[in-house]
């Protein structure tokens, strides 16, 4: 009588559950997946940095060391999976202050352009360690456009994509531009502090305008040097959005690179629209010897400048229309903004790009 009571209490306290379905994993690189955002990921050997290899000994170690974390890179596809899971492996864990494990390590999952979910880090994660994340399973069988968006500021390896046995799979639909807009700036173009890697702006800029986008910002070293001008120089793009200036720290440092940073660009594209952005607002500006308003107004000299001299695909944002100081809320710590703050950038910045972009 106690053996079987035993035995009941048992299968009630651990039910059985339905096995797993066996999934089929796509290694990365693979033909059926796009790997968006990445000029150089051909050349770099299928890592997901931002810069290339061949010339890393050219960049500042710090540049060098945020080039790995793979901001604005994607995957895409398409496919009718009922199931969709990713293998990860990320070097360390998050540690940054003001941004949480979602917004430093996260990889993003939208379907049809909506959100899903987020796969994460944990206090445990070290080389060697792979993550499985199962973003959903058992769904009915219907063709969906995949973006998986991956971490915004700590390097990370995608390992395999898993799909459902029978699952097929296409390729992403195109975007209305061939050729990506690129972004070259600060802590704030490489996504800080969006919560998640689908709200930075240059991400909300791409689902609202359906374009492509490099994403080059470099967390406190953007700073305009003639090796970056280079790097952006040597990429094909639709469009280049620079959003650089208080990286430099002084006016003075800003004036030896904004100028000679779009005489690069133009000699390499002297047709391709250059937008510049001047600094968004933020609370620290009050302090004493805050650069920014004079940063603001160099830009505007260098641009109105050769404007007047008769460069018509070159344009103007004043990053306070976009995030100014009655926008305070869109901030995180006084300087970068947040999820709304990058909403209000995007939504800015859209009508712009979208017209020069024709």
């Amino acid at each position: 009588m106690i053996a079987r009571r035993t035995l009941l209490a048992s299968f009630f306290a651990a039910p059985l559950l339905p096995a797993e379905p066996e999934r089929r994993w796509l290694t990365v690189p693979t033909a059926e997946l796009e790997i968006d955002g990445l000029p150089w990921f051909g050349r770099n050997g299928g890592e997901f940095f931002r810069l290339p290899v061949s010339l890393q000994d050219k960049f500042r170690p710090p540049v060098w060391n945020l080039a790995m974390s793979p901001s604005g890179a994607r995957v895409r596809f398409r496919t009718d999976s009922t199931a969709l899971a990713v293998r990860l492996e990320w070097p360390s864990a998050p540690s940054m202050n003001n941004m949480h494990a979602f917004g430093q390590t996260g990889v993003d999952l939208y379907t049809d352009g909506a959100y899903r979910s987020t796969a994460i880090a944990d206090k445990d994660a070290k080389p060697g360690k792979v993550y499985e994340h199962v973003y959903f399973s058992e769904r009915p069988r219907s063709w969906r456009e995949v973006t998986l968006y991956l971490a915004l500021y700590k390097p990370v390896k995608v390992l395999g994509v898993g799909v459902d046995r029978e699952a097929r799979l296409e390729k992403a639909r195109s975007f209305a531009v061939a050729r990506p807009v690129v972004f070259y700036g600060t802590s704030i173009t490489q996504g800080g502090c969006a919560s998640r890697p689908g709200m930075s702006y240059q991400a909300i800029l791409g689902r609202l305008l359906n374009i492509d986008f490099v994403n080059l910002g470099f967390s406190g070293n953007g700073k305009g040097e003639p090796e970056m001008a280079e790097a952006v120089s040597q990429i094909d793009a639709s469009c280049y959005v620079l959003d650089f200036a208080q990286n430099n720290g002084t006016v003075a440092s800003l004036r030896e690179v904004y100028g000679p940073f779009l005489d690069r660009l133009r000699k390499a594209h002297p047709d391709t629209p250059i937008l510049a952005i001047t600094p968004i607002f933020s609370t620290r500006e009050t302090s004493a010897g805050s650069g920014n308003e004079g940063m603001r107004e160099h830009i505007r000299q260098v641009v109105s400048q050769r404007i007047g001299a008769g460069d018509r695909n070159l344009q103007l944002v004043e990053g306070t229309d976009l995030l100014g100081p009655s926008r305070s809320d869109g901030l995180v710590d006084g300087t970068h903004p947040n999820d709304l703050g990058f909403q209000w950038m995007a939504e800015g910045l859209a009508p712009r790009l979208r017209g020069m972009l024709r």
